[in-house]
């Protein structure tokens, strides 16, 4: 397992993915309850307008660690392949959903269990069969990267297509069709990870002693990044304000990592060295991640009862709906009988009075 740095450096980026994911998830949580005792003690709440968690030390602790989470997610991306980085984001979510249910009894149903469990076994896949990137270590070996054709026509398709979308899908079917904005933002997102990761490669640098600050590249992936990340974050937003969050979630991540993947499969030639068994399996773990944040997120609201089950999965229930309508069934075959009997008794009361009323 390759990277920028060898094993070490591939294990180093690993255990700072893992970190970012434990404190991101986490700082989910931490804001969250931090909210909530506001809302308590009767303060205004912030989706109404309210400041009041400014004053709160829980929120502010919370958005102390997602500030943390970002830097080490940022950091892991000097040491290890985005290939690999990007997909254990998902983590984050299972770190906040197994946190929600057991901090702030948010109930986690069935199939946001095995989404987790799921997304557990196919990031494990996805370490284990991680791709080997060539050595990018310095910012001259990093530029020549931006030099490939490949990469330049890559880069050139995602700008196109981005403009296509904002300027010209965005307004006829923006409204309709969550793949719009979702796609822009996943796009523009296979390029910001590109600048992060020459990013990291210039701190690297600048740790070491190097003259980075004088090297125009690292301003220009600077600047890069912040153009992209802003197009990522309006886009999202408009996303999420037509379309339901567990639908926007789970394809963002799809579209975005998917991007990321095809990215950095150009840039860095991560797919060019891999045989065939770590390359179906680094598609499986991603496959297996994707299907676990699908079950998470797509059925998040949906509660799990045994009426849901088939019937070979629920006997008792079987058996009783059996005994049930068995019972309705004989009771079925006896009613004309009753009826019937009561009606020829009737019909005899009624003979013999008339017989008394002519007598």
């Amino acid at each position: 397992m390759g990277g920028a740095g060898g094993p070490a450096g591939f294990y180093v980026g690993l255990g700072l993915a893992l970190a970012s994911s434990a404190f991101i998830g986490g700082s989910f949580i931490l804001k969250k309850k931090g909210l909530l005792r506001l809302c308590r003690r009767g303060r205004a709440r912030a989706g109404q307008g309210g400041h009041a968690y400014l004053q709160e030390w829980l929120w502010w602790t919370g958005l102390l660690c997602m500030g943390v989470g970002e830097a080490a997610n940022f950091a892991a991306y000097a040491f290890a392949p985005a290939t690999l980085v990007t997909p254990l984001g998902a983590l984050s979510v299972l770190v906040s959903a197994v946190l929600s249910s057991t901090f702030l009894n948010e109930q986690l149903n069935v199939h946001g269990k095995i989404g987790c469990i799921l997304s557990i076994l196919g990031s494990t896949v996805m370490v284990i069969h991680a791709p080997q990137e060539e050595e990018v270590s310095s910012l001259e070996s990093m530029a020549e990267k931006l030099k490939d054709p490949g990469f330049i026509i890559f880069a050139v398709c995602v700008l196109v297509s981005s403009l296509l979308l904002i300027f010209v899908a965005g307004p006829r079917y923006g409204q309709s069709n969550v793949l719009v904005y979702v796609l822009v933002c996943s796009a523009i997102g296979s390029l910001s990870v590109s600048c992060v990761k020459g990013l990291g490669i210039a701190l690297k640098e600048l740790f070491s002693g190097k003259p980075v600050l004088k090297e125009p590249l690292g301003w220009v992936l600077l600047v890069c990044l912040v153009i992209c990340i802003s197009v990522q974050i309006n886009y999202l937003n408009k996303a999420l304000d037509i379309f339901n969050t567990s639908v926007v979630t789970p394809v963002y991540y799809v579209l975005f990592t998917t991007a990321v993947m095809m990215c950095s499969a150009i840039l860095f030639k991560e797919w060019q060295h891999m045989v065939l068994d770590n390359i179906i399996g680094t598609i499986s773990g991603f496959l297996t991640i994707v299907s676990g944040i699908f079950l998470l997120h797509a059925f998040r609201d949906m509660p799990f009862t045994p009426d849901l089950l088939p019937l070979f999965l629920q006997q008792d229930r079987a058996d009783l709906h059996t005994w049930r309508s068995a019972d309705r069934h004989q009771s079925c075959q006896h009613q004309p009988l009753l009826p019937s009997e009561d009606k020829g008794s009737e019909s005899a009361e009624e003979e013999e009075e008339e017989e008394g009323e002519s007598v």
